[in-house]
């Protein structure tokens, strides 16, 4: 039985721990937090079909997913600062957990909840901040923040995210950052704090899109609604900004300024936010990133090919890479003798990056569509709804959908 080493306890590391148990494989888990409860862990996300769900299923928390899985959460707005719809995407129902397009939402504490529930205690050791990874002639050595060194490991996983340690002992390359950053914060009590915001938001989520810049509206499974801006601002503006993320008053006032003309109905989530601000820079990895292969090493999810959020499937793709790796896993503690664990590991990377370079392409795309093209979405909404629209459709009825898709937006577009 291989001797795993799992770095971060994020999705993409708890959901490796979890199917790998399933199995009988042993993981140890090392992970930077000191506690599961060290920080909030985001917003809220949507699992897909064939890589977030699957990968629920393969791990046998199914029904155990359900208890935090809003289906309503399915209810989604796409549009611009004029509250202009252009595309709309009705709540889901509970009954329809079978539908091959589902994608219900579930918040990023809750699904962490669930994973960690889902593994033993044993395995996760909490407060190992891992500085770096040394080759040694008697194989690789964990390093951490608190001295302490651990070694004897047949395969160490990188799951440690977009500024991964693990992945700088297989490159130089470095995540650069998007040209996009912003704030974000949560109203509370949003039935009863912003009733008409709480209305439109409609138990889902608002995308609203224009002049380079993007306001995110999300409900959670309580009754708190997180507002998330992202624009194009310098790298160091946090910090060279002059407002202290500290004084809700003052982040308020800046984006008052930033989305003035914007519709009251959407500056209203500034107005009534109530939370401590936090500042968010997206970062990135070229699409098509590799690495050279090393015999002991790999990396999963963020670690491997972190992309923007305007897709929503980072989650989904780092759960797809966990399928694969432990399918490799599996096989090689299955039959030792029809290939090495190396050939595994180096089997998994093949697949891992066509299907993580198809991920980061169709989100760059998503992401210069709405962010980087003049007069976004009216400019660039058919090439978005069509991107979306092959992913559950057959390819027989592409020819037929895509123009017909472009012929009902430029009737559309004269009337609004």
């Amino acid at each position: 039985m291989p001797n795993i080493a799992v770095i971060g306890a994020g999705p993409g590391g708890c959901i490796l721990a979890r199917l790998l148990h399933t199995h009988n494989i042993p993981c140890t888990i090392f992970e930077a937090e000191s506690s599961t409860n060290h920080r909030s862990q985001g917003g809220t996300l949507d699992l897909r079909t064939d890589t977030g769900l699957m990968a629920v299923k393969e791990a046998g928390l199914w029904e155990e997913f359900q208890k935090y899985a809003r289906y309503d959460g399915e209810s989604l707005l796409i549009t611009d600062k004029k509250l202009t719809t252009w595309m709309r995407r009705k709540p889901g129902k509970p009954e329809q957990k079978h539908n091959p397009q589902q994608a219900p939402e579930i918040d990023r504490n809750d699904l962490r909840k669930l994973l960690l529930a889902s593994i033993s205690k044993e395995s996760i050791r909490w407060g190992m901040k891992l500085t770096h990874v040394q080759e040694t002639d008697a194989g690789h050595e964990l390093h951490f923040a608190n001295g302490e060194v651990e070694r004897g490991f047949d395969l160490i996983v990188g799951c440690d995210g977009a500024f991964s340690k693990t992945r700088s002992l297989l490159t130089e390359q470095k995540v650069f950052y998007t040209g996009l950053s912003g704030w974000s914060m949560q109203v509370s009590n949003a039935s009863v704090k912003a009733p008409a915001l709480n209305k439109l938001v409609n138990r889902g989520s608002i995308l609203a899109f224009s002049d380079g810049k993007c306001m995110s509206i999300q409900q959670l499974s309580s009754d708190t609604i997180l507002f998330s801006t992202y624009g194009p601002h310098k790298e160091d503006y946090s910090s060279t900004c002059g407002i202290d993320p500290r004084d809700l008053d003052s982040v308020k006032a800046g984006l008052r300024e930033e989305y003035d003309d914007w519709r009251p109905e959407l500056v209203d989530a500034i107005e009534k936010a109530d939370s401590e601000a936090m500042w968010r820079t997206l970062y990135m990895l070229p699409v098509g990133f590799t690495w050279p292969h090393k015999e002991g090493v790999t990396l999963l999810g963020d670690a491997a090919h972190v992309m923007t959020p305007f897709e929503g499937i980072g989650v989904n793709t780092a759960f797809h890479d966990a399928m694969l790796l432990v399918e490799q896993i599996v096989g090689f503690t299955i039959s030792p003798k029809s290939g090495s664990l190396d050939s595994r590991i180096v089997a998994y990377e093949k697949e891992m990056f066509k299907h993580a370079h198809e991920a980061q392409k169709k989100t760059e795309d998503s992401m210069n569509d709405m962010m980087f093209t003049p007069g976004a979405p009216r400019t660039t909404i058919e090439p978005w709804i069509v991107r979306h629209m092959k992913e559950d459709t057959p390819g027989w009825s592409h020819g037929i959908l895509t123009p017909m898709v472009y012929a009902g937006f430029r009737c559309y577009k004269l009337v609004v």
